[in-house]
Protein backbone atom coordinates (compact mmCIF):
# COMPACT_ATOMS: atom_id res chain seq x y z
CA UNK A 1 0.00 0.00 0.00
CA UNK A 2 2.58 2.40 0.88
CA UNK A 3 4.55 1.59 -2.71
CA UNK A 4 1.03 2.61 -4.54
CA UNK A 5 0.73 5.41 -2.50
CA UNK A 6 4.44 6.55 -3.60
CA UNK A 7 4.59 5.44 -7.16
CA UNK A 8 4.91 8.48 -9.62
CA UNK A 9 1.60 7.67 -12.24
CA UNK A 10 -1.92 8.64 -13.07
CA UNK A 11 -2.92 5.42 -11.03
CA UNK A 12 -1.26 6.23 -7.71
CA UNK A 13 -2.68 9.81 -8.24
CA UNK A 14 -6.49 8.65 -8.45
CA UNK A 15 -5.01 6.57 -5.14
CA UNK A 16 -4.01 9.00 -3.06
CA UNK A 17 -6.70 11.17 -4.10
CA UNK A 18 -9.72 8.49 -3.01
CA UNK A 19 -7.54 7.61 -0.04
CA UNK A 20 -7.83 11.45 1.43
CA UNK A 21 -11.33 11.20 1.14
CA UNK A 22 -11.86 8.68 3.01
CA UNK A 23 -11.25 10.15 7.06
CA UNK A 24 -13.11 12.95 5.86
CA UNK A 25 -16.80 12.23 7.41
CA UNK A 26 -14.52 11.15 10.96
CA UNK A 27 -14.66 15.19 11.87
CA UNK A 28 -18.08 16.05 10.63
CA UNK A 29 -18.66 12.77 13.31
CA UNK A 30 -17.21 14.11 15.99
CA UNK A 31 -19.12 18.10 15.43
CA UNK A 32 -22.25 16.37 15.30
CA UNK A 33 -21.95 14.02 18.18
CA UNK A 34 -21.37 17.43 20.32
CA UNK A 35 -23.83 19.24 19.13
CA UNK A 36 -26.53 16.38 20.01
CA UNK A 37 -25.03 15.87 23.18
CA UNK A 38 -23.64 12.01 21.83
CA UNK A 39 -27.59 10.89 21.79
CA UNK A 40 -28.10 7.74 19.47
CA UNK A 41 -31.55 7.79 19.23
CA UNK A 42 -33.57 9.64 16.38
CA UNK A 43 -37.11 9.92 14.83
CA UNK A 44 -37.78 7.51 12.32
CA UNK A 45 -38.22 10.12 9.54
CA UNK A 46 -34.51 11.12 9.68
CA UNK A 47 -33.19 7.33 9.51
CA UNK A 48 -35.36 6.89 6.74
CA UNK A 49 -33.90 10.04 4.86
CA UNK A 50 -30.79 9.15 5.61
CA UNK A 51 -30.87 5.25 4.99
CA UNK A 52 -32.92 6.34 1.41
CA UNK A 53 -30.16 8.73 0.18
CA UNK A 54 -27.18 6.33 1.09
CA UNK A 55 -28.79 3.57 -0.85
CA UNK A 56 -29.84 5.92 -3.76
CA UNK A 57 -25.94 7.24 -4.14
CA UNK A 58 -24.70 3.31 -3.89
CA UNK A 59 -26.39 1.99 -6.78
CA UNK A 60 -26.21 5.08 -8.74
CA UNK A 61 -22.29 4.72 -7.80
CA UNK A 62 -22.37 0.47 -9.18
CA UNK A 63 -24.40 1.53 -12.47
CA UNK A 64 -22.70 5.01 -13.74
CA UNK A 65 -20.22 4.32 -15.98
CA UNK A 66 -18.11 6.54 -18.50
CA UNK A 67 -19.11 7.37 -22.10
CA UNK A 68 -18.01 5.48 -25.00
CA UNK A 69 -15.32 6.59 -27.03
CA UNK A 70 -15.89 8.06 -30.52
CA UNK A 71 -14.98 6.01 -33.48
CA UNK A 72 -11.86 6.67 -35.79
CA UNK A 73 -9.80 8.02 -32.71
CA UNK A 74 -5.78 7.14 -32.81
CA UNK A 75 -3.82 5.60 -30.19
CA UNK A 76 -3.05 9.01 -28.62
CA UNK A 77 -6.23 10.26 -28.80
CA UNK A 78 -7.55 7.40 -27.36
CA UNK A 79 -4.75 7.51 -24.43
CA UNK A 80 -5.68 11.25 -23.92
CA UNK A 81 -9.91 10.95 -23.78
CA UNK A 82 -9.85 7.52 -21.79
CA UNK A 83 -7.75 9.15 -18.85
CA UNK A 84 -9.85 12.34 -18.96
CA UNK A 85 -13.19 9.86 -18.42
CA UNK A 86 -11.51 7.75 -15.76
CA UNK A 87 -11.07 10.99 -14.03
CA UNK A 88 -14.44 12.29 -14.18
CA UNK A 89 -16.00 9.25 -13.45
CA UNK A 90 -13.78 8.84 -10.19
CA UNK A 91 -14.99 12.47 -9.38
CA UNK A 92 -18.44 11.88 -9.41
CA UNK A 93 -17.97 8.30 -7.59
CA UNK A 94 -16.39 10.70 -4.75
CA UNK A 95 -19.47 13.07 -4.80
CA UNK A 96 -22.30 10.40 -4.59
CA UNK A 97 -20.15 8.84 -1.58
CA UNK A 98 -19.67 12.61 0.76
CA UNK A 99 -23.45 13.25 -0.68
CA UNK A 100 -24.83 10.89 2.19
CA UNK A 101 -22.65 12.21 4.66
CA UNK A 102 -23.90 15.39 4.20
CA UNK A 103 -27.45 14.55 3.79
CA UNK A 104 -26.75 11.97 7.41
CA UNK A 105 -25.35 14.96 9.43
CA UNK A 106 -28.27 17.10 8.68
CA UNK A 107 -30.99 14.12 9.75
CA UNK A 108 -29.03 13.99 12.48
CA UNK A 109 -28.61 17.44 13.70
CA UNK A 110 -32.38 17.91 13.61
CA UNK A 111 -33.36 14.50 14.99
CA UNK A 112 -31.42 15.16 17.66
CA UNK A 113 -29.41 12.16 17.21
CA UNK A 114 -26.30 10.10 16.16
CA UNK A 115 -28.30 7.17 14.38
CA UNK A 116 -29.04 8.69 10.83
CA UNK A 117 -25.51 9.71 10.36
CA UNK A 118 -24.26 6.25 11.13
CA UNK A 119 -26.32 4.15 8.76
CA UNK A 120 -24.84 6.93 6.06
CA UNK A 121 -21.82 6.38 6.82
CA UNK A 122 -22.28 2.73 6.83
CA UNK A 123 -23.59 3.08 3.39
CA UNK A 124 -20.81 6.04 2.26
CA UNK A 125 -17.68 4.25 2.92
CA UNK A 126 -17.81 1.31 0.71
CA UNK A 127 -18.94 3.95 -2.10
CA UNK A 128 -15.26 5.08 -1.74
CA UNK A 129 -13.51 1.45 -3.42
CA UNK A 130 -15.78 2.16 -6.19
CA UNK A 131 -14.14 5.25 -6.84
CA UNK A 132 -10.61 3.60 -6.39
CA UNK A 133 -8.56 2.58 -9.28
CA UNK A 134 -8.59 -1.26 -8.64
CA UNK A 135 -8.77 -3.85 -11.21
CA UNK A 136 -12.81 -4.54 -11.53
CA UNK A 137 -12.93 -0.59 -11.17
CA UNK A 138 -10.69 -0.43 -14.16
CA UNK A 139 -12.03 -3.40 -16.66
CA UNK A 140 -15.64 -1.93 -16.25
CA UNK A 141 -14.61 1.54 -17.37
CA UNK A 142 -12.41 0.15 -20.13
CA UNK A 143 -15.00 -1.95 -21.51
CA UNK A 144 -18.02 0.96 -21.07
CA UNK A 145 -15.53 2.81 -23.04
CA UNK A 146 -14.74 0.08 -26.45
CA UNK A 147 -18.96 -0.52 -26.31
CA UNK A 148 -18.41 1.45 -29.92
CA UNK A 149 -15.61 -0.71 -31.12
CA UNK A 150 -12.63 1.75 -30.41
CA UNK A 151 -10.10 0.60 -28.60
CA UNK A 152 -9.19 2.30 -25.17
CA UNK A 153 -5.55 2.39 -23.96
CA UNK A 154 -7.06 2.67 -20.20
CA UNK A 155 -4.00 0.89 -19.06
CA UNK A 156 -1.22 2.81 -20.74
CA UNK A 157 -3.19 5.97 -19.70
CA UNK A 158 -2.81 5.11 -16.07
CA UNK A 159 0.37 4.11 -16.10
CA UNK A 160 1.78 7.49 -17.61
CA UNK A 161 3.96 9.35 -15.17
CA UNK A 162 2.41 12.19 -13.00
CA UNK A 163 3.55 14.05 -9.97
CA UNK A 164 3.13 12.54 -6.28
CA UNK A 165 0.56 15.65 -4.88
CA UNK A 166 -2.27 14.73 -2.07
CA UNK A 167 -5.77 17.28 -2.77
CA UNK A 168 -5.30 20.46 -0.66
CA UNK A 169 -2.47 19.17 1.21
CA UNK A 170 0.49 19.86 -2.00
CA UNK A 171 -1.35 23.23 -2.40
CA UNK A 172 -1.21 24.63 1.16
CA UNK A 173 2.46 23.70 1.60
CA UNK A 174 3.52 25.10 -2.16
CA UNK A 175 2.00 28.27 -0.75
CA UNK A 176 3.26 27.98 3.49
CA UNK A 177 6.55 27.71 1.68
CA UNK A 178 6.27 30.66 -1.00
CA UNK A 179 5.20 32.52 2.33
CA UNK A 180 7.90 31.58 4.05
CA UNK A 181 10.31 32.28 1.41
CA UNK A 182 8.80 35.83 1.18
CA UNK A 183 9.41 36.56 4.39
CA UNK A 184 13.12 35.42 4.65
CA UNK A 185 13.78 37.52 1.81
CA UNK A 186 11.97 40.78 3.75
CA UNK A 187 14.57 40.00 6.93
CA UNK A 188 17.25 39.86 4.54
CA UNK A 189 16.52 43.39 3.21
CA UNK A 190 15.89 44.94 6.58
CA UNK A 191 19.15 43.41 7.92
CA UNK A 192 20.95 44.88 5.03
CA UNK A 193 19.20 48.21 5.24
CA UNK A 194 20.33 48.64 8.95
CA UNK A 195 23.84 47.39 8.25
CA UNK A 196 24.37 49.69 5.38
CA UNK A 197 22.92 53.06 7.59
CA UNK A 198 25.20 51.84 10.41
CA UNK A 199 28.49 51.72 8.43
CA UNK A 200 27.62 55.40 7.24
CA UNK A 201 26.65 57.85 10.07
CA UNK A 202 27.38 60.80 8.41
CA UNK A 203 26.16 60.45 5.39
CA UNK A 204 23.71 63.13 6.45
CA UNK A 205 26.37 65.96 6.98
CA UNK A 206 28.05 65.04 3.55
CA UNK A 207 24.66 65.50 1.81
CA UNK A 208 24.11 69.09 3.36
CA UNK A 209 27.80 70.13 2.93
CA UNK A 210 28.58 68.90 -0.60
CA UNK A 211 31.51 67.12 0.72
CA UNK A 212 32.68 65.00 3.07
CA UNK A 213 34.54 65.86 6.50
CA UNK A 214 37.72 64.46 7.57
CA UNK A 215 38.68 63.57 11.65
CA UNK A 216 39.72 67.03 12.09
CA UNK A 217 36.33 68.67 10.82
CA UNK A 218 38.27 69.36 7.41
CA UNK A 219 37.17 69.07 3.94
CA UNK A 220 39.01 66.44 1.64
CA UNK A 221 40.02 69.78 -0.54
CA UNK A 222 41.96 71.32 2.59
CA UNK A 223 43.19 67.99 4.44
CA UNK A 224 46.30 66.77 3.76
CA UNK A 225 46.46 62.75 2.73
CA UNK A 226 47.83 60.09 5.60
CA UNK A 227 51.49 60.06 4.05
CA UNK A 228 51.95 64.01 4.47
CA UNK A 229 52.01 66.31 7.50
CA UNK A 230 48.77 67.89 8.55
CA UNK A 231 49.31 71.41 8.31
CA UNK A 232 47.85 73.49 10.92
CA UNK A 233 44.73 75.81 10.65
CA UNK A 234 46.66 78.92 11.08
CA UNK A 235 49.28 78.24 8.69
CA UNK A 236 46.62 77.69 6.00
CA UNK A 237 44.22 80.21 6.49
CA UNK A 238 46.24 83.51 7.83
CA UNK A 239 44.55 84.38 11.90
CA UNK A 240 42.92 81.90 11.91
CA UNK A 241 42.83 80.34 15.60
CA UNK A 242 44.03 76.86 16.84
CA UNK A 243 47.48 77.30 15.82
CA UNK A 244 50.43 75.95 18.33
CA UNK A 245 51.02 78.07 21.76
CA UNK A 246 54.15 79.93 20.78
CA UNK A 247 53.34 81.17 17.11
CA UNK A 248 52.65 84.61 17.81
CA UNK A 249 48.62 85.77 17.11
CA UNK A 250 49.75 89.44 17.18
CA UNK A 251 48.70 91.37 13.96
CA UNK A 252 51.34 92.53 11.44
CA UNK A 253 52.14 96.19 11.16
CA UNK A 254 50.85 97.76 8.06
CA UNK A 255 53.89 98.95 5.85
CA UNK A 256 53.38 103.00 4.83
CA UNK A 257 53.70 104.89 2.27
CA UNK A 258 57.44 107.31 2.04
CA UNK A 259 56.13 110.57 2.30
CA UNK A 260 57.80 111.92 -1.03
CA UNK A 261 55.37 109.32 -2.27
CA UNK A 262 52.29 110.98 -0.65
CA UNK A 263 49.73 113.07 -2.97
CA UNK A 264 50.28 116.38 -2.36
CA UNK A 265 47.34 118.25 -1.21
CA UNK A 266 46.00 121.80 -2.31
CA UNK A 267 48.35 123.57 -0.20
CA UNK A 268 51.19 122.65 -1.22
CA UNK A 269 50.52 122.47 -4.88
CA UNK A 270 52.58 126.04 -7.26
CA UNK A 271 50.61 128.79 -7.00
CA UNK A 272 48.13 127.76 -4.97
CA UNK A 273 47.12 130.76 -3.24
CA UNK A 274 47.79 133.17 -6.58
CA UNK A 275 44.41 134.56 -6.61
CA UNK A 276 41.90 133.25 -9.72
CA UNK A 277 41.76 136.06 -12.55
CA UNK A 278 38.33 137.64 -12.78
CA UNK A 279 36.66 138.10 -16.47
Amino acid sequence: MSAALRRPTESGQHLRQVLFFIPAPLPVLGVVALMVGGRLSSPGWTILLAGSVAVASLLLALMVQPTPLPEGLSAEASVRRSLHRFRQISTLRIALALTPVAVGAGAAIAGGGLLPLLVALCLAWPQLVLAAPTFFTITRARRAMEAWGTRAYLWAALAQPAPVEWPFVTALAARYRTWQQEREHRNESSASGASSAAEAPDRGSEAETGYALDDSGLPDRVAVSSEEARAEPSRIIPGFPGGSGNTATTPRPVPRQPRSNRRKGPASRSGGNRPKAKN
